[in-house]
Order: structure tokens, then sequence, then C-alpha cells
């Protein structure tokens, strides 16, 4: 063991406070991105005198799956005080927060190579779980406090950044949600005197396709009218092949990117919509679709759009966001919304004079966009160099 580090189990003990009194009511889950998510089980006829009490500064963790998921699910309880989880998930402490600073343990347990070390160490076949005893015997770097303090407040200083960024694109995103709604759900674009069209007697006509009144001169049509499908440019790249074949280019699938690669096939402004999954369709109906830029590879678990005849990709993200599809999706244990019928989505089409002043409009908004989800990025990269310098910590000399 190098000279400062410490065993995991030398600065923590386990905690198994149970909900037999049923005062806490606030069920949490466990996310594999390491933070505590509300729990989706359900609880109806549950006994939850069981589940374990999580109070704040308490981590919570999974043993379970660790070599199946290549993470280890472990969170720092910050924003409540008290919560019931499964009792399934070992919950410990620091024992001494003056030796040790949790926030500080919880920088360490959220470095991918700490997962690496967990799966490495994972056992039990496929789904590989990690014995309690050896995720103690992970070790750590101890500096002085005041060092983990100061390490503490750098990285919160990031993430606090990116949590600011996340949530004013939040903001924009509503904003031009709202704007397309206005003109083009609502009806109340701007006529020729700048007034609300529907509101100030704008004439509307029936439209048996979208079983809707519609301004005239608009018509009901296919995606296929606006948008051009790039699917026959995907590859699909197995695992194997993405790690031979790591660089700086995005590899999306069906929700986000999945990895990095060292070449892409498409350079500018797209939407991804997802093919197949679990998740191809929100509560509501409504198609999982990204507005993504810049130079990507994609798999064939998405379909990828342009735009096309005037009508710019942010318009087609929007009007996608509106529109129920659940009457196309096929499979049942596999959902899928194949190119055929993603084609097919009725929409209503505004003429094209309409269109180019509304895109125009959330131009800046979109731009915005761009430029807050970039420096979130960077800010990523400055995060995880962060994470990695707190290797370093054994090697330097403590001032006395």
């Amino acid at each position: 063991m190098k000279s400062n580090y410490r065993k995991i189990g030398d600065c923590i003990r386990l905690v198994d406070e149970r909900n037999s009194d049923l005062k806490v009511k606030l069920l949490l889950g466990l996310s594999i991105s390491k933070v505590f998510i509300s729990s989706v089980a359900n609880i109806v006829g549950t006994n939850m005198a069981n589940y374990k009490i999580i109070r704040k500064s308490q981590f919570a963790c999974s043993v379970m799956q660790v070599r199946r998921d290549k993470k280890i699910p472990v969170a720092l309880m910050k924003d409540f005080d008290e919560a019931i989880i499964s009792q399934a998930y070992p919950v410990f402490e620091v024992k001494n927060e003056e030796e040790v600073n949790p926030e500080y343990l919880m920088m360490w347990m959220s470095r991918s190579e700490f997962d690496r070390q967990a799966c490495f160490l994972a056992v039990g076949g496929v789904r590989g779980s990690l014995e309690w005893e050896d995720f103690c015997d992970m070790e750590l770097p101890v500096p002085s406090i005041e060092k983990q303090r100061a390490f503490v407040k750098e990285y919160n200083t990031i993430v606090n950044r990116i949590k600011l960024n996340e949530q004013l694109n939040q903001k924009l995103e509503e904003t031009a949600q709202a704007l397309y709604k206005h003109w083009f759900v609502d009806f109340e674009f701007p006529d020729e005197n700048g007034k609300p069209y529907k509101s100030s007697g704008g004439k509307m006509v029936w439209c048996e396709e979208l079983d809707n009144e519609i301004p005239e001169g608009w018509e009901a049509g296919n995606l296929s009218q606006i948008s051009v499908c790039l699917d026959y440019k995907r590859k699909p790249l197995s695992l194997l092949e993405r790690n031979e074949f790591k660089g700086v280019y995005p590899y999306y699938g069906a929700m986000g990117i999945v990895d990095f690669v060292k070449e892409y096939i498409f350079d500018g402004e797209f939407i991804l919509f997802s093919e197949d999954g679990v998740n191809v369709i929100d509560s509501k109906g409504h198609p999982s679709v990204f507005f993504i830029w810049g130079k990507f590879w994609v798999n064939n678990h998405a379909h990828i759009l342009e735009g096309k005849n005037g009508y710019k990709v942010q318009f087609l993200y929007l009007a996608l966001k509106e529109v129920n599809v659940s009457d196309i999706v096929t499979g049942a244990a596999q959902p899928k919304i194949n190119q055929e019928n993603m084609n097919s989505i009725k929409l209503v089409i505004p003429n094209l004079d309409i269109v180019m002043n509304f895109q125009k409009l959330i131009k800046p908004i979109f731009e915005s966009y761009k430029i807050y989800s970039t420096q979130t990025k960077r800010l990523e990269l400055l995060k995880n160099l962060l994470l990695s310098k707190m290797t370093k910590v054994e090697t330097e000399k403590e001032v006395v």
C-alpha cells in the first residue's frame, strides 16, 4: 500500500437502521450514474418497515451486477435529511469526518478507474457481483483534511457550473418549445398586422387527416415531406471494434453518446430519432429525439434526419416533440419505430414563409444552447482531470 493510502474499509462503517416505525416516507432508488433517484418500484402491499433508512452524509451502494454494468452504483446523500432505500443496498458512513471528508470519498468513487477496479474484483458469473470485503479492501489516498476540502471545493465549483449550464439549457429548450406551441399548436403566430392569428379572427379550416382545425393554406403531411432520412450512412461498430478505434468523436446510439471513436460519418446539425429500446417514447407518447451537431458517428439504433425544402432541423426537433407516435411503435419485448413508420408521422405543414420567420426567431435560442453545451463538455473534461489528480496527492509532502 502506498504511504498515505488507506483501505476504504478502515475509513467507513456499515449502518443498518430500519424503518420499523414507518415514519420515513421518501423512497429513493440508486442510479448507475451514482446519484439517488425517485424510486419506480411498485410498493403496493409492500411492508416498508424493513427498508433501510439513509441519512444525510451517508452512502448507499449496490455491489450486485458490477461486472455486467461496468460500474459500481454508489451515491452520497446530500439533498435530503433522510430517506428509505431497498434493504438490498449496503448503507455506510465515514467513521471520522475530520480524517476523511465524505464528499472527497465520493469524488474518489466517481472515478472511472474506481469502476474498472471494482469490475476487475467482481465475481459471480456473467452479472458479476462485488463482495463487500473486496469493496472494503479497495484503497484511497488520504491527504490532510485541508487538502481534501480544497479538492472538494474545486470539484463542487465545476459541478455547480455544469448544473447551472444544464438548467439554462433546459430553460432555453422550454422557451423554444413554448414558442413552437404558440405558433403551430395554438396557431397564434403573428398575422400580416403582427397580431395573434387565430384569436384575431384568422381563417381556420377543418383538416380530416389531423382531426383538427388548421389555418387556411396549411396542410397535413408526412415527416418525409420536410425531412431526409440518412440511415443509409449509419455504420454500427461492435464493442471490440470500438475498443480498437478509440478517439474524440462521439459515437451515438438510441439514447445518446455511448462511446468515442477516431473517425466521423456526419458533420453538421441533425436530429437523432431513437429507433428501438424501452425509451423510444415517453409517457405522453412523444418520440425520443435529440438535436445534435458537430462531427460524430451513429450506429443503427437511431434514425438520423436533416431538414429539406427550407425546413431546418430546429423546427423538426420542436415539431417531433409535440407529436404522439404511440400508434406506430411495434414490438413487445423490444419496442421499435422503423424507418417507414417514422417517415409516415402525420404533421401539420405550415406555410414556408411562416416557418422561415419562426426559424429566425428561434435561431439565437439554439445558438445559446450550443454554447452552453460546449462549455459543459469542457467542464466535464476539467472535472475528470481534477479526479485524475487525486492519485498524485500521495507524492506531495504535507506542510507541517
